[in-house]
């Protein structure tokens, strides 16, 4: 019984884990914290796109993976997926911050949950998108390559723990 309740366990909060991670970084990026929300923002400060950060998650990942010949069409229907959600995710948010620097659009408190739940769904929906072709361009990695993906995705950085 016990080991039943592992098997089911494991895949949901590696799930949950996930949407925690993509969420985490959306937001940091994002800046919208409740210190900032009542200062006035220049409209010089530069947010950096999901396509951008995307594009750099995609370098780091091949960087470090050392991707085979017989890997590149999985690699490339991964990266196929990253880039469409990223772009459905700045199309998502750039209408809002776009209105939001020329001051146009000032959103409430229950309009910005709104927003938040959006975003969220969002999110989930792309991992959903996601995990299948994740799936199979790691069935595919050498167990070396397992390994410094699993870092990655742990620490953020390839080598490198966050703690001390």
């Amino acid at each position: 019984m016990k080991r039943k309740d592992y098997q089911v366990a494991f895949p949901v909060i590696l799930v949950v884990v996930m949407v925690a991670f993509l969420s985490t970084i959306f937001f940091a990026s994002a800046n919208l914290s409740f210190a900032a929300a009542g200062k006035k923002r220049s409209s010089a400060v530069a947010r950096t796109s999901a396509v951008e950060h995307t594009e750099a998650q995609i370098k780091q990942l091949q960087g470090a993976l050392n991707i085979t010949e017989a890997q590149k069409e999985l690699w490339n229907n991964l990266t196929q997926v990253m880039r469409e959600n990223a772009k459905d995710m700045d199309a998502l948010t750039d209408t809002y911050a776009k209105e939001r620097a020329e001051g146009t659009k000032t959103l409430n408190s229950v309009e910005r949950m709104k927003f938040h739940s959006q975003i969220t769904k969002a999110h989930l929906d792309q991992l959903e998108k996601l995990i299948p072709p994740f799936e199979a361009f790691y069935a595919s990695m050498t167990d070396q390559q397992k390994n410094i993906t699993d870092i990655i995705f742990q620490t953020g950085r390839h080598g490198k723990s966050k703690r001390k």
